[in-house]
């Protein structure tokens, strides 16, 4: 079974509004994928999970001068180490009779688009080293292989981080920060960017209210409230689950008991530890008192 995905192109993209939002962080995210639009040097993506890297990945594909040709995912995570450089670079091997047998490979596979290689901070330092002089020359060699290839795709990397400890894999990024020409993107978890949360839920309930052919529910302002409050530990795709959630349901009592329970616990432990003014605790109690 591969871990590479090839289809992201037919998916439906969000608009570049739901994307970046209006923060100031998120701005400087737009200005440096506009940036990237202007060359095919590789790409560097960090943020924690859910905070929609793939998704800014396929943005930055779409509006590259690669946005006609294929955009194809490797995720570094779901192949065992020891067949991922077989899976992104391919092999070739002797057969009977002098007969070559050949896996072209992700790199190939993509040629002319992009190749976007998820968790590649699992990535092992020799794959890495490849890696990092494919990036360098543009040319690598598949095992087994005598013939210096060339590698015409973009390469868009994407590195989790940690939201206690920093990044998921220093080494990694350290290694592809050495690179001179390197667009470096960081994308704000969404407790950084509560701001944009209505314009988010607006965006979402719309999308998931066309895709199960239902009505596009309203949310309280007690629920944007709560919404707005709470830490969001899956980022954006936990906000998306307790979306879609509510337009299934068609109300927003779906939200339920556990989740006002959970968000009236944590305001209550950061009104303790001083975080949080006493006044500000309302949202969760009213969510709370509601149901």
């Amino acid at each position: 079974m591969t871990a590479i995905t090839a289809q992201a192109d037919r998916l439906e993209l969000p608009t570049a509004e739901f994307i970046f939002g209006s923060t100031a962080g998120m701005d400087k995210v737009r200005e440096e994928i506009e940036r990237a639009f202007c060359d095919d040097f590789p790409v560097l993506i960090e943020g924690e999970s859910g905070t929609g890297k793939e998704v800014i990945g396929r943005f930055l594909h779409t509006g590259s001068i690669r946005g006609n040709g294929p955009f194809l995912k490797l995720n570094c995570a779901a192949v065992p180490p020891d067949l991922l450089g077989a899976e992104m670079f391919g092999w070739e091997q002797r057969g009977a009779v002098d007969a070559r047998l050949t896996a072209v490979g992700s790199v190939r596979m993509a040629s002319g688009g992009t190749l976007f290689l998820d968790e590649i901070g699992d990535m092992d330092s020799a794959l890495l080293e490849k890696l990092m002089q494919t990036l360098e020359s543009g040319n690598y060699r598949r095992p087994g292989g005598n013939e210096d290839l060339t590698a015409n795709a973009r390469f868009v990397c994407a590195s989790g981080i940690d939201p206690e400890t920093g990044l998921k894999s220093r080494t990694c990024v350290e290694k592809l920060l050495g690179l001179s020409n390197l667009h470096r993107v960081r994308l704000l978890p969404l407790r950084e960017r509560k701001e944009d949360i209505p314009q988010l839920c607006e965006y979402l309930l719309g999308r998931f209210a066309r895709n199960f052919g239902r009505s596009v529910p309203r949310l309280s302002s007690n629920a944007l409230d709560a919404f707005q409050r709470w830490k969001w530990p899956g980022n954006i795709r936990e906000l998306e689950n307790w979306i879609a959630r509510i337009v299934i349901f068609g109300a927003e009592d779906v939200i339920g008991p556990e989740f006002s329970r959970q968000l009236l616990a944590f305001e209550e432990a950061a009104a303790r530890s001083g975080h949080v003014p006493h006044m500000k605790m309302g949202y969760a109690r009213r969510l709370h008192r509601h149901r």
